[in-house]
């Protein structure tokens, strides 16, 4: 759910949204140079479906039906302001500013829970439009107030708008332990599009790599700049929980560990890494198509992505490799399911297994990481195509690996976990 503005390349069409929706709770544990953790709680699972949308310059966001705009997202639980107020934010590592809607909101979304109503908070500091915090996003404009206000648009039409301000931000245990962030730079929605939002979602959470992100505002508060996630696979039981997890602690080592360098650009919100193809099954496929060297950082990890971004490419030559494969006909009779690859079977497809091959990791994928399910009896390849050459690493093939993001050795590692088993 990356912002509009910060993007420099086409995005992306997405074709796929499934209801994956998870809460997170914080479960801190040990002291703060040592990180903290936060439990990923599956919270609902509706019927999902599919259809297709264009989305535009953005990361993550996403343009949704009232009733299917929080499928695939993640919750993160955190408490903003004195007192703590909790807000329920989409976890995006696509996109920098963290906002919530705030009262008084001329025209916001519908959503469930209270606003937060700076004015109840004694820690809530309006940002002037003279301060260097003004400046930490493109957007920031000065009113005739002289505050900092800000526009923050995504792909799929969906924006904030609001003030920015600093405030208090707390994560809180499981066991009532608190570890208090002072003076974090957020947008106070107070004209909020209703398209692209849910009544579940009181704002976003953004964990890019960006100066105004919640991940660079942290730095090296718990230890480390690092951050690592383990997302439980699509259907598992709503009761099961998986984590996140932030600072020195979220290190991601031992048996099986494979690690992929993350590659610097002039946007800093992505976490860009280098995809040099997909194996289906033992069948190759080169990224471009060649085998001359591919471009770096030409495909970023994004936590509010359902399904897979490819180049159309080289999309299709991985579907017309499955399709190769599979020894089912492809359903072909259903306009609820536009042009996606998919098969009318009660069980996931036994095969084929495929795998990301990116620059020094291999990371392989069974067909519960690659294959959802939209509809009763169906099953389908949860990648869609793009114009761009620039692909997403979405959350549905993240799940049940543990994932984590090491901002100083600048490395993303990938390691096979039963996330189920990892709250």
């Amino acid at each position: 759910m990356a912002s509009y503005y910060l993007k420099s390349f086409d995005r992306f069409l997405v074709a796929i949204i499934i209801s994956v929706v998870f809460l997170l709770f914080s479960a801190i544990h040990g002291n703060t140079d040592e990180g903290f953790s936060i439990n990923l709680i599956r919270r609902t699972s509706p019927k999902a479906f599919f259809r297709q949308r264009l989305r535009g310059f953005s990361a993550m966001s996403t343009t949704q039906a009232p009733v299917s705009a929080y499928l695939g997202e993640h919750l993160m639980e955190l408490s903003i302001g004195t007192p703590p107020f909790k807000i329920y934010g989409i976890a995006d590592t696509g996109s920098d500013l963290t906002w919530t809607q705030c009262v008084p909101c001329k025209s916001c979304y519908k959503q469930l829970n209270p606003m937060f109503d700076p004015i109840k908070s004694s820690s809530y500091k309006n940002i002037s439009c003279d301060s260097n915090l003004c400046h930490l996003l493109d957007t920031g404009v000065c009113s005739p107030e002289k505050q900092c206000n800000y526009t923050y648009a995504y792909g799929d039409g969906s924006s904030t708008q609001g003030v920015l301000a600093q405030e208090t931000v707390t994560f809180t245990s499981t066991t009532g332990a608190s570890v208090p962030l002072k003076g974090i730079v957020f947008g106070c929605g107070h004209n909020d599009s209703k398209q692209g939002f849910n009544d579940h979602e009181m704002g976003l959470i953004g964990l890019g790599g960006g100066p105004a992100s919640l991940i660079s505002q942290m730095g090296s508060s718990f230890g480390a700049k690092m951050f690592s996630q383990c997302l439980v696979p699509y259907q598992t039981d709503v009761s099961v929980s998986s984590r996140m997890s932030f600072g020195r602690g979220s290190k991601v080592s031992g048996s099986g560990v494979v690690s992929t360098p993350l590659v610097t650009k002039e946007d800093k919100t992505p976490y860009f890494v280098t995809l040099l193809g997909i194996s289906v099954g033992n069948k190759y496929l080169h990224y471009d198509g060649s085998s001359e060297n591919v471009e770096k950082g030409n495909m970023f990890l994004d936590s509010g992505t359902p399904p897979t971004i490819l180049p159309t490419q080289l999309y299709d030559r991985v579907v017309a490799e499955v399709k190769n494969q599979v020894a089912m006909k492809p359903v072909v009779d259903d306009p609820d399911l536009g042009t996606l690859l998919c098969y009318r079977t009660k069980n996931n497809l036994p095969g084929p297994m495929l795998t990301a091959h990116f620059e020094g990791a291999d990371v392989k994928l069974e067909t519960f990481q690659t294959f959802v399910s939209p509809k009763d009896s169906v099953f389908c390849l949860g990648f869609a195509n793009s114009s761009s050459n620039v692909g997403i690493y979405g959350n549905f093939i993240q799940s049940n690996y543990l994932i984590g993001f090491d901002l100083e050795a600048k490395v993303v590692s990938f390691k096979p976990t039963d996330c189920t088993k990892n709250s």
